[in-house]
């Protein structure tokens, strides 16, 4: 009987290298591209044991990097030396409290702050935004909305810093997206960065009426349930800061049943 051929490692159809081991698909080599990434890391500030381990478990298991903190002067440092991706931040803790711990960072870094509280306070999640948060969630903690939230900042900052230099005008109104600053009529806007998306938004489609869906969208990383009011206090502050008459706007108008409407007119000077 005639022997059998041998055949070829890394032959033509064999799928395998020249060493006889398996070729990688194009599939392959994105995967391991991704896989090599380093997973975002996130600094949980919470001085609720067992809350912490939890959540901490929880973004671990999707794949996040976690380190905890149960002060608030203790958050800070690590903040400083760790540059977290982003931080779940406490209202109530030791040291320093969540409101005085995002006012402090806000001044070395603009990474996401969502806050979290066991207050139904208005007042508390007006104050945080202003003081440089970028959401804040009511306990107790919901885990599929704390991880839409989660990745929706995280998606809202890479885009940010994958942005080229862009400026966007309209009136006397300038957003240098890139920067994620604002000014008006060559006046320095301090803008939170929920607050800023937003207005991005607007001045993207202006003289276009924007769904409140949209916005929900961009604000919470999640569908508009009917009954959320963040898109009503972020434009509630965008009209203060733009001294856009509440009881008259001529800025920032509702268009009832819809959303709300940049309106260009109003920023001819």
């Amino acid at each position: 009987m005639a022997p059998r051929p041998r055949r070829r490692a890394g032959g033509a159809g064999s799928g395998r290298d020249r060493l006889g081991l398996p070729q990688r698909t194009p599939r392959a080599r994105q995967l391991e591209v991704v896989l090599s990434q380093p997973a975002p890391h996130i600094l949980l500030v919470e001085d609720d044991r067992s809350l912490a381990e939890w959540i901490a478990d929880y973004l671990i298991a999707q794949g996040f990097q976690v380190s905890c903190a149960n002060r608030g002067d203790t958050a800070l440092q690590l903040i400083e030396q760790d540059l977290p991706d982003l931080v779940v931040l406490d209202l109530n803790l030791p040291g320093l409290d969540g409101f005085r711990v995002c006012e402090s960072l806000r001044r070395f870094s603009r990474r996401p702050v969502l806050m979290l509280t066991a207050s139904d306070s208005e007042a508390d999640e007006v104050r945080g935004l202003e003081l440089g948060a970028d959401d804040f969630l009511s306990k107790p903690v919901r885990p599929q909305v704390l991880l839409a939230r989660v990745r929706a900042l995280l998606r809202r900052d890479a885009q940010a810093a994958a942005t080229p230099v862009q400026l966007r005008t309209v009136g006397a109104l300038r957003l240098d997206l890139a920067s994620r600053s604002a000014t008006l009529q060559g006046r320095a806007v301090g803008l939170s960065s929920q607050e800023f998306d937003v207005l991005a938004l607007l001045v993207e489609h202006a003289g276009v009426a924007v769904t409140r869906k949209r916005l929900i969208e961009v604000l919470r990383g999640i569908d508009y349930d009917g009954f959320d009011r963040s898109v009503d206090m972020t434009l509630s502050r965008l009209r203060r800061k733009f001294d856009d008459d509440p009881e008259a706007p001529q800025r920032f108008k509702t268009v009832w049943g819809i959303g709300y409407l940049l309106a260009p007119e109003g920023w001819v000077t």
